[in-house]
């Protein structure tokens, strides 16, 4: 018999479960849903009468294996952990303290932690924890507030009724102590459940495995497997009948493979299309400048990298082939090449990336060797959100933007992004022009912020040199070394020189 334990998110316990673990059960498995420690007291009390302030996330470690322990003594040596959203912190902790009892874990609409990441770096709204009351704890959401911490689509007015009565305040250290793991979380069989109106997709883990950081990679394993369902973030109240489904499919092996191409490398990693022979370099901070063989102040251009890109990824974005690259073929142009480490290490982290960048910018007109007054910006996939401000209240210096492949907006499910960085509000007929480089094999999420930015923009006004690679997917340098993507970096780093030397 399977058995499984259920894991609910922030300000939930075990009664969200109620109708998956029935219908689970009838299917002949065996369900735990969990309570965790201080999630069904009344104003912050743990059953037991633990206060908030001494609940954190190795309480809920500890309660998730207990209830593998428990699943054991009933004859269950092997378990499904299924934790969603914070609950996958748990989970994962659980899983790492009982490595022989976790037969898979399942992550339902939930974020990748890893060793040394705390919950408030992945819940949909990292805000909340400054939140918290002196009882250390974070008020539970109402009303339209769910919103904010998933898509509520398919709830009935019931349910979310039901969320309100039920719901209670999250302790906040739960959120804010960091998961310690001795092993890597895909040392076991894995299954990721993505709602799709919530904005996960198939497709965009995906996209992530071929063109995203290396951490992705780990999708792409041997025993990692991937439903879609076509629901808001709380399937088990939305579609517990077609959630159980896919848990016992999920306990069966089954699921959609993700294939790591062979040449898959994305824009903070890869290699770079043109052959192009290396300059001179010099590393200022976090910017290095590529040279060019030219007298008197030249025009610079800024490339900027997408991501989240993890703290401790090796090599940097401007270490990697794909940026020497791109800065080397600019100094080849007669241009400064700058390249930049900005520290978007998560969702949360674009307004201290978008300082870097602006540091950056700073650093590199200062140079002697730059003609400040001829400044370039070039901004690739996530790294698009940091164009907003940028073409929002353009300096005279800022002659062009350029933007491959960008998201220019938040997706649905990136939450934790500031409402700031929506580039496809922001341009006006006063931003500088923009050279926009297109993937015809883009993600379908990014697509619709690069239609909406360019409707917004023809409105305006805006000046928008479209550059369309036809059979190129997201990230295509590091992935499709064609004759039309070679073709499509050279135009797009040509109309970039000329508006700068125009």
């Amino acid at each position: 018999m399977t058995a499984f334990v259920l894991v609910s998110g922030p300000f939930t316990g075990g009664w969200v479960w109620e109708e998956t673990a029935a219908r689970l059960r009838r299917a002949g498995a065996a369900a735990y849903p969990v309570t965790l420690t201080g999630m069904a007291g009344d104003e912050g009390q743990a059953a037991d009468g633990a206060p908030a302030a001494g609940i954190d996330l190795e309480t809920h470690v500890e309660d998730v294996v207990r209830a593998v322990d428990g699943a054991a003594a009933d004859g269950h040596g092997r378990v499904v952990l299924v934790g969603h959203d914070y609950g996958i912190h748990p989970v994962l902790g659980a899983a790492d303290r009982r490595p022989g009892r976790a037969a898979r874990v399942v992550y339902l609409d939930a974020g990748m932690p890893a060793d040394g990441d705390p919950a408030s770096a992945f819940v949909p709204d990292p805000s909340a924890v400054g939140q918290a009351d002196g009882a250390g704890r974070v008020p539970a959401p109402s009303g339209a507030g769910w919103a904010r911490w998933g898509s509520t689509e398919g709830l009935t007015e019931e349910a979310l009724a039901r969320l309100d009565r039920l719901a209670v305040a999250q302790p906040v250290r739960t959120l804010t102590r960091p998961l310690r793991l001795t092993g890597s979380p895909f040392d076991r069989p894995v299954t990721g459940v993505l709602c799709t109106a919530n904005g996960g997709s198939i497709s965009m883990v995906e996209m992530l495995v071929a063109s995203g950081p290396r951490r992705f990679r780990a999708l792409a394993g041997p025993d990692v497997g991937f439903f879609e369902l076509p629901t808001g973030h709380w399937p088990m109240l939305s579609a517990p009948g077609p959630l159980a489904e896919v848990l016992l499919r999920a306990a069966a092996g089954e699921g959609v493979r993700v294939e790591l191409p062979g040449s898959a490398r994305g824009a903070d990693g890869g290699s770079f299309p043109l052959d192009v022979p290396e300059r001179p370099r010099e590393r200022r901070g976090r910017v290095d400048l590529h040279l060019p063989e030219a007298e008197g102040p030249r025009p610079a251009v800024l490339f900027v990298h997408g991501g989240p890109v993890a703290a401790d990824e090796r090599p940097t974005p401007r270490d990697t082939p794909f940026f020497l690259g791109y800065g080397r073929h600019a100094a080849g142009l007669g241009l400064v090449g700058a390249t930049l480490d900005h520290r978007l290490h998560g969702l949360a982290d674009y307004p201290r990336a978008a300082d870097d960048l602006a540091e950056a910018v700073e650093l590199v007109r200062a140079d002697p060797r730059v003609d400040a007054d001829r400044i370039a910006l070039w901004f690739f996939s996530a790294g698009g959100l940091l164009a907003a401000d940028w073409l929002a209240a353009p300096p005279p210096w800022l002659r062009c933007v350029a933007l491959n492949y960008p998201a220019l907006a938040p997706l649905p499910d990136w939450r934790p992004v500031e409402a700031r960085f929506r580039p496809a509000d922001r341009v006006t007929a006063a931003s500088p022009p923009v050279v926009l480089t297109r993937a015809g094999l883009e993600h379908p999420g990014f697509q619709t912020t690069v239609d909406h930015f360019l409707a917004v923009a023809q409105e305006a006004g805006a000046e928008v040199e479209l550059i369309d690679v036809p059979t190129a997917r997201h990230g295509f340098e590091a992935v499709d070394h064609t004759a039309e993507t070679r073709a499509a970096v050279e135009r797009a780093a040509w109309s970039v020189r000329a508006r700068l030397t125009g």
